[in-house]
C-alpha cells in the first residue's frame, strides 16, 4: 500500500514526539439529532500509533504493580495480559508481538500508562474527531464510500491476526489504524450516559457502564459508528478483551 507523504497530511498535523498535534473542531456524534448543536473538540495531541507490548512491556517494569502476576483484582481481570508468556522474573510478549498493539488491559491498567507518559486517554470525542478523517480530508464521512471502506477495515480486522501498529496509510492527522486493527479504551468511555465533556465532570463515575443512542440517529446508516457505540456500551472499567487497546493523548498546550 503506498503511504501519503506527510507533506500531505495538511497544515495542522505536525509530528511531536510520536503524537500528531490535532486543531480544534467539531463533529456531531452518531445520536444528536440534526438539529442539536456540535461538539466543540480543543485542540490536543494524540500518538500516531496504539501502544504496543514492547512499550507497554516497559511500563509494567517500571511499575510492578501493573505487571500481571500482581496486579489487583479490582482494577484488571484475569485475563489481563493473558497473550503473555511467564518468563523467569515475569510475564513479557513473544518477541514476535513486541510491535504489535498490546490488548487485555483495562482501562485503569491504560489510564495508568498514559499518566506515567504524562499523558491521558483521550476522550470519546477527541477519539471520533480524529477517527472521521480520510486519507485527504478531516471528515471523510461525505466522501462516496468511506463509511463502507471503515466497515470493510473492521470485517478484516475480526478475521486476521493483528498485525504491528503503523502499516496502514494514515489518515489526514498523520494517525495510523483509527479502524481495523483494535478497539480502543477512550478517557470518558461512559460518556454517553452524561452531558457535556467529561473529562471536565467531576462527578463521572469511571465504573459506569456507557450507552449507545440509536433512537433519532443523525446517519442510522452509519453501521460503523453504531459498532463503537455498541461496543463501548458493553464497557466496565476493569475489562481486559482481546480486541481492545488504547493510545495516549495530551491537551494541545502542553
Amino acid at each position: 500500500m503506498m503511504f501519503i507523504s506527510p507533506s500531505t497530511w495538511g497544515q495542522d498535523s505536525i509530528a511531536n514526539n510520536g503524537m500528531a498535534n490535532i486543531t480544534a473542531g467539531e463533529y456531531r456524534p452518531l445520536y444528536l439529532s440534526l438539529d442539536s448543536p456540535l461538539v466543540s473538540v480543543a485542540p490536543f495531541k494524540l500518538d500516531k500509533q496504539a501502544v504496543t507490548n514492547r512499550e507497554y512491556q516497559n511500563f509494567v517494569s517500571q511499575n510492578t504493580k501493573w505487571q500481571r502476576a500482581i496486579s489487583h483484582s479490582l482494577f484488571v481481570e484475569d485475563a489481563y495480559l493473558s497473550h503473555w508468556e511467564k518468563g523467569a522474573n515475569q510475564f513479557r510478549p513473544n518477541s514476535a508481538d513486541l510491535e504489535k498493539p498490546v490488548i487485555f488491559v483495562s482501562w485503569y491498567a491504560a489510564q495508568a500508562y498514559c499518566q506515567a507518559q504524562q499523558k491521558r486517554l483521550p476522550t470519546v470525542a477527541e477519539w471520533e474527531y480524529v477517527a472521521q478523517a480520510s486519507f485527504t480530508q478531516k471528515d471523510g464521512s461525505q466522501e462516496k464510500d468511506y463509511n463502507q471502506k471503515v466497515l470493510d477495515w473492521y470485517a478484516k480486522a475480526a478475521k486476521h491476526t493483528l498485525t504491528e501498529v503503523g502499516k496502514d496509510e494514515p489518515n489526514y492527522w498523520g494517525v495510523h489504524n483509527m479502524h481495523g486493527l483494535i478497539w480502543e479504551w477512550t478517557e470518558d468511555f461512559n460518556s454517553d450516559l452524561i452531558s457535556g465533556e467529561s473529562r471536565d465532570d467531576s462527578s463521572v463515575n469511571k465504573d459506569l457502564y456507557c450507552a449507545s443512542g440509536s433512537a433519532g440517529a443523525v446517519n442510522p446508516s452509519d453501521y460503523a459508528a453504531f459498532m463503537r457505540y455498541g461496543f463501548r456500551s458493553s464497557l466496565n472499567a476493569k475489562f481486559t478483551l482481546g480486541s481492545l487497546g488504547f493510545r495516549c493523548a495530551m491537551d494541545g498546550d502542553q
